[in-house]
């Protein structure tokens, strides 16, 4: 059935997690494409991708190179992804080499070998690769012939009905090239270096009829090829309303502090020195929701999984056996160069397998410092669509953050991260009588009302207890507090 004005344009799936939804729902079909980028950015693996998702012998795709590499020594690198389907190739996928046309310079030439071979082959898919080879460099080729070139190969290629992909090294100067003016779909791929790290990164520069999601988004190349982290995940699109239950703790003494339990689906931001117990209160978070029939995420950047577990089970075996029944997974998140989309990816994904209600980062300190160095300069907006993204999921996020002011110091959270979240409670040091003691304190709760005391708290066999207030003490803020002359000394907590 020929198009009609009011017939709505299809969608061709790439085929390449995330990618769609960078594109705004997938490629438009019959449309003319460039996959732009430098040397070794990814360009040739999408182009693949796509067509191994796509091809059929009924319609297959038909892939022109123009490459110094022979076609052979491409595939032999190409069938090393999971998405190569050695049946494909040479039936539904046809490779054609432009090598003997190009050396002429000839653009005639090459457009007839183009035209009688897609009209030979009937192909839903099209990939010239390099179409910067074809187009030359330099002054080879007038300007005015390529411009011509550009647009009668695009006409001839829409007509045909298929979708068609140029890929080529592009600088970004080079933007009035005019390929990019007669192009459906811009895809510009990048890869961003910063002191020793390298990040991949995609852009959409122009999709016609499609709404894209603008920014860069990361990608991974891994075995099974190209994977894109969106910037705002579907899952961010529809927030989930939440019931404004309260849920416990699991610390003893804390959910009367914080007016009977934490807020179902806010974010929460526990904060203090190392070795206040922080990891200890969000594994006591989780394993109550465990008891409560509910299931779970944890996700660590500051220790390798075992010895998390092996800790964290050895204060509540509850925690060890509800990974094993599939009721609470574990995610370690500390690769070379990683990116907040990516971290945000994984955890969603582990939402989605268990259906977890309850979500601890540990810590938000060990994921800066595991970020490569371009995403730790927007670690504020990162992190802020990271947390708003997952509440916007339902799930209540627990989270962990060292502080690492002086021992004096009244600030107790960063500005960078405490003005996401719904709650913050603060761990401390104190000093008395030259005794170190650990105390605890909420000093934020949205729409909520909460106690505002300094209370003790201990790490126990059993997790943290929370015990007195020290209601007989000033400049507990200090961490030095004076004792009232009046006033006996605070029992601590059993």
């Amino acid at each position: 059935m020929k198009e009609t004005e009011h017939t709505p344009i299809r969608s061709l799936p790439s085929g390449v997690p995330g990618f769609d939804i960078v594109v705004g729902g997938g490629l438009p079909e019959y449309s003319f494409n460039l996959i732009a980028g430098g040397p070794g950015s990814g360009k040739t693996i999408l182009a693949h991708q796509i067509m191994f998702a796509n091809a059929t012998v009924e319609r297959p795709a038909l892939y022109f190179t123009v490459l110094g590499e022979p076609t052979l020594k491409m595939l032999r690198y190409q069938r090393q992804f999971t998405y190569f389907d050695p049946d494909l190739a040479g039936s539904a996928i046809q490779f054609v080499n432009l090598s003997a046309e190009v050396v002429e310079q000839n653009l005639g030439e090459v457009l007839d070998r183009i035209v009688a071979e897609t009209e030979r082959a009937k192909p839903g898919i099209v990939v010239v690769d390099s179409f910067r080879t074809i187009s030359g460099h330099g002054n080879a080729i007038a300007p005015l012939e390529l411009d011509q070139f550009v647009q009668r190969l695009a006409l001839h290629l829409t007509t045909w009905e298929t979708t068609s992909f140029l890929l080529g090294e592009y600088a970004v100067e080079e933007q009035r090239n005019p390929v990019f003016t007669v192009a459906d779909g811009i895809f510009w791929l990048s890869q961003a270096t910063d002191r020793n790290s390298v990040v991949r990164k995609l852009q959409v520069i122009k999709t016609r009829g499609r709404a894209a999601m603008p920014g860069l988004h990361t990608f991974r190349i891994t075995d099974d090829g190209l994977q894109v982290f969106p910037r705002i995940p579907e899952h961010a699109r529809l927030r989930h309303e939440q019931e404004r239950r309260r849920l416990s703790t699991g610390v003893p003494g804390l959910d009367e502090m914080i007016g009977g339990g934490i807020v179902a689906g806010d974010a929460v931001m526990l904060t203090g020195p190392a070795g206040s117990g922080k990891s200890t209160v969000a594994t006591q978070f989780i394993a109550e929701g465990l008891r409560q029939g509910e299931t779970a995420v944890i996700a660590v950047f500051e220790e390798y999984p075992e010895d998390y577990l092996a800790r964290a089970d050895a204060r509540d075996s509850e925690v060890g056996r509800m990974i094993r029944d599939g009721k609470l997974e574990l995610i370690y998140l500390r690769p070379l160069d990683l990116s907040v989309d990516e971290a945000l990816a994984a955890i969603l994904e582990a939402v989605e397998r268990l259906g977890a209600t309850r979500i601890v980062i540990d810590s938000l300190s060990g994921f800066e410092v595991a970020l490569a160095p371009t995403f730790r300069e927007d670690f504020r907006e990162s992190l802020y669509r990271l947390v708003g993204t997952l509440t916007a999921t339902g799930v209540t996020v627990f989270m962990t953050a060292e502080a690492a002011e002086g021992f004096g110091d009244a600030r107790f959270t960063s500005e960078k991260v405490s003005f996401i979240t719904d709650e913050i409670i603060v761990q401390r040091y104190v000093e008395i009588k030259g005794e170190l003691l650990r105390v605890m304190a909420v000093i934020k709760m949205r729409g909520s009302d909460h106690s505002h005391e300094f209370r003790l708290y201990d790490i126990t066999a059993n997790g943290v207890v929370v015990g007195e207030p020290l209601k007989e003490y000033d400049g507990i803020i200090t961490g030095v507090p004076t004792v009232r002359p009046t006033s006996s000394r605070p029992k601590r907590s059993k």
